[in-house]
This record gives C-alpha cells, sequence and structure tokens, in this order.
C-alpha cells in the first residue's frame, strides 16, 4: 500500500486535500492510504519518518519557523529518496523554486478555490498510473523471494550484492535492509547486465553508487558501507569508470 502524507498549516485546506484524495482512492479503489495530514512540518517528520516511497502533498508557503515546503522537500527527499513530492501553493510563480533546491517534484498546484480538489485527484491518478509503469518494467525493478514473500526492489535503491555464508544464497543491501535470498553473484552479474560491477568475487555493486575507490586498502564504499575490492575488481571498475579513479 502507498502512504500518502498532507502538510498544510490551514485547516479547511488540510479537509479539501484530505477528502478530495480521499474521494478519488475510494472510487478508483486504488491501493493506496491518507495517513497523516499535518499541520507542521515537524509534525509530518515525526509521523512519516519511517515512510518508503511515499506520496507528500506539500503546502509551499508553511508559517512554521526555520521550515517551509521547500526546506521539508529537501529533508523529505533525504530521508525518502524515492519518495514523490507534490506542491500546492497559492503562487503559481515560484514552481521554479523545486528545480532551485533539486526536488524533483512531481506536480505543482495552485490552489483554485473549488478547482483545486479536481487537480489534486487529476495528479493522484498521474501519481498511479505512474507508480503502477514502474512495477510493470522488469529493468527497473529487482524481484527476489525470502521464504513465503516475493519482493519488488527498485533496482535504484540497490547499493550491492554480497555472497552470504550460506551456499548459494545472496544478501542484497539497501540503505535501510538486508534481505536474504537464494542465488548466485554470477548469475545476477549477468541478468543484471552492466548496472552492477563485479567489484569482488563476494560483492556486487551499483556503479553509480560508489562513493571512494580505497587501492591500498582494497576497499570500496558504497552509500557509507565498506566493500572489498580484488585485483580483477580494481580492473572491472577502471574500465567502467574509464579510468577516472
Amino acid at each position: 500500500m502507498i502512504s500518502i502524507y498532507l502538510c498544510d498549516d490551514e485547516e479547511n485546506v488540510r479537509h479539501q486535500l484530505k477528502t478530495a484524495l480521499e474521494r478519488k482512492i475510494f472510487i478508483e479503489n486504488y491501493d493506496m492510504k491518507v495517513v497523516y495530514a499535518a499541520s507542521t512540518a515537524r509534525e509530518l517528520l515525526d509521523t512519516a519518518q519511517h515512510s518508503r516511497r511515499g506520496v507528500y502533498f506539500l503546502d509551499v508557503d508553511l508559517k512554521d519557523g526555520v521550515w517551509d515546503g521547500f526546506t521539508l522537500g529537501q529533508e523529505l527527499r533525504r530521508r525518502d529518496p524515492h519518495g514523490t513530492l507534490v506542491y500546492i501553493t497559492s503562487y503559481g510563480d515560484l514552481a521554479w523554486k523545486t528545480f532551485q533546491y533539486h526536488l524533483e517534484a512531481f506536480d505543482y498546484i495552485v490552489k483554485e478555490g473549488d478547482q483545486t480538489g479536481p487537480a489534486i485527484a487529476r495528479c493522484l491518478e498521474a501519481i498511479h498510473a505512474r507508480l503502477l509503469d514502474e512495477r510493470r518494467d522488469p529493468t527497473e525493478m529487482f524481484s527476489l523471494r525470502t521464504d513465503d514473500e516475493t519482493h519488488h526492489i527498485p533496482l535504484a535503491s540497490i547499493l550491492f550484492f554480497e555472497a552470504a555464508p550460506k551456499a548459494h544464497h545472496v544478501y542484497l543491501h539497501t540503505a535501510d535492509s538486508r534481505l536474504d535470498f537464494v542465488g548466485s553473484l554470477n548469475e545476477l552479474e549477468k541478468e543484471l547486465n552492466g548496472r552492477f560491477v563485479r567489484i569482488h568475487r563476494s560483492y556486487l555493486a551499483a556503479w553509480d553508487k560508489i562513493e571512494a575507490v580505497d587501492r591500498k586498502r582494497n576497499q570500496v564504499r558504497v552509500g557509507g558501507r565498506t566493500c572489498l575490492l580484488s585485483r580483477t575488481g580494481k580492473a572491472e571498475l577502471k574500465r567502467k569508470l574509464r579510468g577516472s579513479f
């Protein structure tokens, strides 16, 4: 289920947004839920602190001390890199600021009285369609089975794969989780077709998430984690990164 959060300091606007979203979810039977409608940035951050790939409707002009919609969006993007940000405001000429803050906002909706609700509904429909497309695209999702559960992990969130101590098992590492599943790094390397680089016989890393290479210690830092680097891995990295380290 996709969790939806709102943040607006005007009670009537919060009510309008929440009503429009819940009506659209009910009519279309979306696998979504409005989890919380907050009046302050801190209230939202406390409630959504464990949210992953959430949808956030944020008021730009929050009257909340150091927080406005853009600084709140920055913090949400840091915590939930693959979340969806939508901005609500009375001032259409502020849309350019979402680019200034590198927020990659999905939409920017101007409050227009009775037209705001329909605009919110259309936006949610577009978000739902995009999320369905992501799930349908096997090149952007990695599926695995653990015990009796099937997981669909966005490739963009995977840091590296690691050979597990148990034979024929692999660990999948993201920024906040580790999943153990049956597989082999050799098979994964072929399946992922260049998105990951074999830096060691026990590690297959997302090459675009490599932060540092320590050639003296034969280590690589990926998403804040340390992985081993072999001689063959150095050569493969150099080829992949075209000699940039």
